[in-house]
């Protein structure tokens, strides 16, 4: 049986969803008017600003120099606080995938990491490192133990008879990675990374907010807060959903096309082995 990684997105009843970016953008419509009446029922924009002048004031600061440095200020350090946990969570769920021992030596930590509150890691954190790399640590822990545990799974769910099958056969550590193990994680992993994608833009705004590195978006929106600009503070909230929405589409879209053409049969993988 061949092997698909990334299977066609399908309704319940087996027609693909044509009309879902129609339905998303009435959805939206509808929200906007609701936010638009509740605007205008309560009179005071201090309080709740209507939309219009919170694209108002977005395409003001999209003019000013400093804003796409903030932007990047942020985006590189949460970036890299994810792409770590990516590399670290991969290579650790390897390690506790082969040896138990240093599976129950991760267990204490990776559970201590999923039970304790975000803001607990992040005033922990201030104590040790400065506030610019905050958001690299923060976002670093909070995806750390998705990847970790979901690849972990996925390797536990490989089938017993597809290794003895490659054992057999004296298939390179190599080949039984490209065809026994990659497809069978390639699920999880994508539904990790989609998890993870979003938690770490929360995460690492919200010790920005409390850490205030110069020139961050979580100092833009504490400054916002404090001066009771709320048409700035939605502004600088939009950018971050924005931001964090184009980061996971482009990801995730990168992903899948990168391995949307690995179809592996690992029966032929291991008949090629035998021969070679």
């Amino acid at each position: 049986m061949t092997t698909s990684i990334f299977p066609d997105k399908r309704r319940s009843d087996g027609k693909p969803e044509r009309n879902r970016f129609l339905f998303s953008g009435l959805a939206v419509l509808f929200w906007l008017a609701v936010w638009q009446i509740a605007s205008f029922a309560i009179g005071q924009e201090i309080l709740l600003v209507s939309p219009v002048s919170v694209l108002r004031k977005l395409f003001l600061l999209i003019q000013e120099a400093g804003f796409w440095k903030t932007v990047g200020f942020s985006f590189l350090r949460i970036f890299t606080g994810f792409f770590s946990a990516v590399v670290g969570g991969g290579l650790a769920a390897a390690l506790a995938y082969h040896f138990s021992w240093f599976r129950a030596l991760m267990a204490p930590p990776v559970f201590a990491v999923k039970a304790t509150p975000v803001a607990s890691f992040i005033i922990l954190c201030l104590v040790w490192i400065p506030s610019r790399n905050l958001s690299v640590v923060i976002s670093f822990l909070m995806v750390f133990p998705i990847i970790y545990l979901n690849l972990l799974e996925g390797l536990g769910e490989v089938s017993i008879e597809l290794r003895e099958m490659a054992q057999v056969f004296r298939i390179s550590p190599w080949k039984r990675i490209y065809a026994i193990y990659w497809p069978q994680c390639m699920p999880y992993f994508v539904s990790a990374c989609s998890l993870s994608l979003g938690l770490c833009w929360k995460s690492g705004i919200a010790a920005e907010v409390i850490g205030l590195p110069d020139g961050s978006i979580g100092e833009k929106l504490y400054q916002a807060k404090i001066f009771l600009q709320t048409d700035e503070l939605f502004a600088w909230t939009i950018v971050v959903i924005a931001v964090s929405v184009l980061f996971e589409k482009t990801f995730l879209f990168l992903l899948r096309a990168g391995f949307q053409g690995v179809r592996v049969n690992p029966k032929t993988q291991c008949d090629k082995g035998r021969v070679l």
